[in-house]
């Protein structure tokens, strides 16, 4: 199978040479698949422009018929969805099952802001006289820089991408310089639809000084960046010093509540493949597991069994349920979590090695009886580790589940009434899927609250991300 070919895109133009590059490794494997060129000053400077002139443009055409581009995006990107998806195996590592997922679900959130974006409704407000007419009117922000991550290379893209169209907002896009081939596809489909030049650029480059050199000019009048914590706080004072709009989808530690009146059985079947979906490098992957003592023995039995049932291997194998981590860091950073918490009590009940030497393949590892001041439970492990601790009542799991500063997602299972209805009203995070995984859906906002960021994407305040209110009053002649 042949890897894409990596190139830039700036004012509707394909580049694919630069002074400096990188090239994109194999996780599975260790070789490397290609060269991706990086952006010099002067193509950030042609990717500015671009997207100031094609703003100017864009948004002089009417959201009836940008829908009719960002359709044609989306079927297309249909038609391509297995070439697509081999290319994400092939440099992010995910099973080639879920590298198919991630690529169908793209044309869907497409869609959903392509019909969006025709009902950018603003409303009349009464006036206090007869002749006095008030409304208030959507309008595009204007151009935007986005920032997407290498775990989710298309599906965090599209979400900005669809959204800043369908509002009328050109975009320039920094893609994930370890997984460039679906952003690379993502643009070529938005190409192939008619976007005019200059309303997508994708740039590649050393993140600091792409954003450090983005942020600042007066052509970005908007901030969308997903990622880390520590980068995104950064980030986050860097568009506040220049006065810029920002939407900050950040990390998490996302606990997993399981109390006494569930099917152990059952849920494991549910939040187990979830957890170690893309090796655990996902932001809301289910982490903490506190699991209420009367079930705890036997929905762990249940876990740990399908944990080990788990085939580890190459995505491109048909076979394979767990890929390899993204990048050595990434097996590095497993190996620290597990030896800390290892060192401070905890019980390896599996995994917690390194497989082999060849590509970044690491045990899925369940961990009992995790002290809170273990490195893996305050910090986000993001790799596929399950941490384990009982709780006795539903006040001691929720001052566990809410002890960290993160706030992006959070899961519970439980049959009673009052158990659910508390847990909507209790849990301290942007989003919480109750007796089911729910998360995600392009009609359905996404965001999280304290050190996991602010703003949100998909749903109608994902669109409203992108949009600025104007208020107008006027006498009438």
């Amino acid at each position: 199978m042949e890897y894409p070919k990596l190139r830039m895109y700036i004012d509707g133009q394909w580049i694919d040479r630069g002074k400096d590059g990188e090239d994109v490794i194999n996780p599975a494997t260790g070789k490397v698949l290609g060269r991706l060129p990086y952006a010099t000053t002067a193509d950030l400077d042609r990717a500015l422009a671009a997207a100031d002139k094609g703003f100017k443009e864009w948004r002089k055409v009417s959201p009836y018929d940008r829908s009719k581009v960002l359709r044609k995006a989306a079927e297309l990107l249909r038609e391509r969805r297995e070439a697509i998806a081999i290319g994400l195996t092939m440099d992010q590592g995910k099973p080639i099952a879920e590298a198919r997922i991630e690529v169908a679900a793209a044309p869907d959130h497409i869609d959903w802001y392509a019909e969006e974006g025709r009902r950018t409704y603003g409303r009349i407000i009464p006036g206090r006289a007869d002749n006095i007419m008030q409304f208030a009117k959507r309008e595009p922000i204007g151009p935007v820089a986005a920032f997407t991550p290498w775990n989710f290379p298309m599906n965090q893209a599209v979400r900005k991408v669809a959204a800043a169209l369908a509002a009328g907002c050109s975009i320039i896009l920094k893609g994930p310089e370890e997984t460039p081939s679906a952003c690379v596809a993502l643009v070529q489909a938005f190409h192939d639809a008619g976007v005019p030049a200059g309303v997508v650029n994708l740039v590649f480059g050393v993140p600091a000084k792409i954003s450090e050199y983005l942020i600042p000019s007066p052509v970005i009048r908007k901030i969308s960046f997903t990622g880390s914590v520590p980068v995104g706080k950064h980030l986050a004072s860097m568009a506040g010093k220049y006065m810029k709009r920002a939407t900050m989808e950040l990390g998490g530690h996302s606990p997993v509540l399981i109390f006494d009146d569930v099917d152990p059985a059952k849920v494991v079947s549910m939040i187990g493949p979830f957890k170690y979906r893309n090796a655990g490098q996902v932001c809301i992957s289910p982490t903490r597991f506190y699991v209420h003592e009367a079930v705890h023995d036997k929905f762990l039995a249940g876990f740990l069994e399908y944990t080990k049932s788990l085939k580890v291997g190459d995505g491109l194998d048909a076979a394979t349920r767990m890929g390899p981590m993204a990048n050595p860091r990434r097996i590095d950073a497993m190996e620290t979590f597990v030896a800390d918490a290892a060192k401070q009590g905890a019980k390896v009940e599996t995994g917690g090695k390194r497989i082999g030497n060849q590509g970044y393949f690491f045990e899925p590892t369940v961990m009992t009886d995790v002290p809170d001041t273990a490195r893996a439970m305050t910090e986000e492990p993001f790799g596929p580790v399950a941490l384990f601790q009982r709780f006795s009542s539903f006040d001691d799991a929720m001052a566990r589940a809410n002890r960290l500063p993160f706030g992006l997602a959070s899961y519970a299972f439980a049959k009673s009434a009052k158990t659910v209805a508390d847990l909507s009203a209790q849990i301290d995070s942007g989003m919480i899927s109750i007796n089911h995984i729910g998360l995600a859906q392009p009609e359905t906002p996404f965001g999280g609250i304290k050190d996991s960021g602010y703003g949100h994407e998909g749903g109608i305040e994902g669109l409203d991300a992108y949009l600025a209110t104007k208020f107008v009053t006027q006498v009438g002649a």
